[in-house]
């Protein structure tokens, strides 16, 4: 479990470690059963949203002009439809629901003194996440190190023998085996290579150059060549490299002229898994040529660049509003999916907006929200009694590239946080990530299943006086739920 350092940094380490806690963290089993079974739900939504480029137009629209990355997928978007539009009508996905407990407002388990009885917290959802759901290798293998630690009785010794955590409250994790699985089946369906200058088929890992996440991406990599009949997957650094080793044949298959092999053959792409092109600056006059080429091949997209639009937070903002979640799902799973709602508002001139804007720039109102902008990565909101400063520094015009979204009180808990700043112990909150994998057709009247699965979760716990849960940027470390 490393991160390797960015080459900016000014020593030669290239590697470090992953945060990780010391002990499993509680958990309510309800709610992490109640997570796991809302998330075929979740891929059921975001895939049908998928495929409304309406309301997708809708609304966006007030944020193309201020958020440069929406700006710059909408616009490959226009040039792919001008230039032919999307050969491929099969769609993959790997996504992640984020969530924390929302208790009575204090910070900690409330537990009644007459019969001991402990007051379970709501699930509540953070963000969903469609694009690139990093950590799924990681948080798989602080599983295993927990499991580990259990059996070996490592927990006992640091208890005098008193330890809480048994295996059977620490559920098994395989995000490896699913996301492998979930890319392997899209290869499937992708079928025999198409060209006739092709003889194999493969799948294209898209990655950004000096990627910090390679250790949780090879994982996936090596779990496509281990399966039982060996899927062949490939890595391709994001921008010149795949325009110059990539190609489209006359009838749009991707093919991939790997640069270390010395026939002339090449390989014909069946599924293009992006774990790069989230930021802003990677799609210059190069990186879009490269995604139009992406977009318009026949290769099954992990995701689409629509699919890719909706992680913006703006979309999660807009489904709490009345009827757009109703306009994709049926009234009782649209129920479901709202009961993880916390109230969320524009930062636009809309009633909702303005009101949200006066919210926003008093400061002690301010202390019960965060701010969020539309950017991948971890370490972008604003907490708190800093919003209103943060705001000041922003042309007003620019404030809708923002959502403000009411603060989660999570209960705290004791835990001994291990990361490469250091070791700490103390109050802390966790967050769930539910990941789910699924395959889904476009059709006349909207999109058709062909796989929908839970596919597994992550875990992150961080200190409660900090507030990003980042484990990239360093706040907060990858964990086990301990289920009572």
């Amino acid at each position: 479990m490393l991160k390797r350092v960015r080459s900016q940094s000014a020593h030669s380490v290239l590697c470090c470690p992953i945060g990780v806690t010391l002990f499993p963290t509680p958990f309510p089993r309800a709610q992490f059963d109640q997570a796991l079974k809302l998330q075929s739900i979740y891929n059921e939504l975001y895939c049908a949203m998928t495929e409304d480029e309406h309301w997708i137009q809708t609304t966006l629209q007030e944020i193309l002009h201020v958020n440069p990355l929406a700006a710059a997928l909408w616009e490959i978007h226009q040039d792919v439809k001008r230039v032919g539009g999307y050969t491929q009508n099969i769609s993959c996905g790997i996504f992640r629901s984020d969530y924390m407990l929302q208790g009575d407002g204090t910070s900690k388990l409330a537990i009644d003194p007459a019969d001991g009885s402990i007051s379970i917290p709501q699930l509540k959802q953070v963000e969903f996440n469609t694009f690139s759901c990093a950590g799924a290798s990681h948080a798989q293998k602080t599983v295993d190190m927990h499991r580990h630690f259990t059996r070996t009785g490592a927990y006992n010794s640091l208890t005098n023998g008193n330890s809480p955590v048994g295996l059977a409250a620490l559920p098994e994790n395989n995000n490896i085996q699913s996301l492998a699985a979930c890319l392997a089946g899209a290869h499937t369906l992708y079928g025999q290579a198409k060209s006739k200058v092709a003889a194999e088929t493969a799948v294209l890992l898209l990655v950004q150059p000096q990627n910090f996440n390679i250790a949780d991406e090879r994982p996936v990599e090596y779990a496509l060549w281990n399966q039982a009949s060996p899927v062949p997957a490939y890595r391709v650094e994001w921008g010149d490299n795949l325009l110059e080793h990539t190609s489209l044949s006359k009838t749009k298959e991707l093919l991939f002229h790997p640069p270390w092999l010395q026939s002339q053959v090449p390989i014909e792409i069946s599924v293009v898994y992006l774990r790069a092109g989230y930021e802003a600056d990677e799609y210059d006059h190069v990186g879009k040529m490269a995604r139009v080429r992406l977009e318009t091949s026949r290769a099954i997209k992990c995701p689409s660049l629509l699919a890719q639009i909706l992680t913006f937070k703006k979309v999660q903002q807009a489904l709490t509003e009345p009827g757009s979640v109703e306009r994709f799902l049926s009234p009782n799973k649209a129920a479901k999916i709202r009961k993880t709602f916390v109230p969320m508002y524009p930062l636009d001139e809309s009633q909702a907006g303005l009101q949200a804007r006066n919210w926003a720039t008093d400061s002690d109102v301010a202390r019960n929200y965060v701010l969020k902008p539309s950017l991948e990565g971890g370490g972008h909101n604003v907490y708190g009694a800093n919003i209103p400063d943060f705001l000041a520094s922003v042309a007003r015009s620019a404030w809708c590239a923002y959502i403000l979204m009411e603060r989660i009180h999570s209960p705290a808990v004791y835990n001994v946080l291990m990361s490469p700043q250091g070791i700490g112990s103390g109050p802390v909150v966790s967050e769930l990530g539910v990941i789910g994998t699924c395959i889904w057709k476009k059709t006349t009247e909207g999109s058709e299943f062909l796989s929908n699965t839970v596919a597994g979760w992550s875990y992150k716990t961080k200190h409660t006086d900090v507030d990003d849960m980042s484990v990239v940027k360093g706040y907060g470390c990858f964990d086990t739920p301990l289920l009572y």
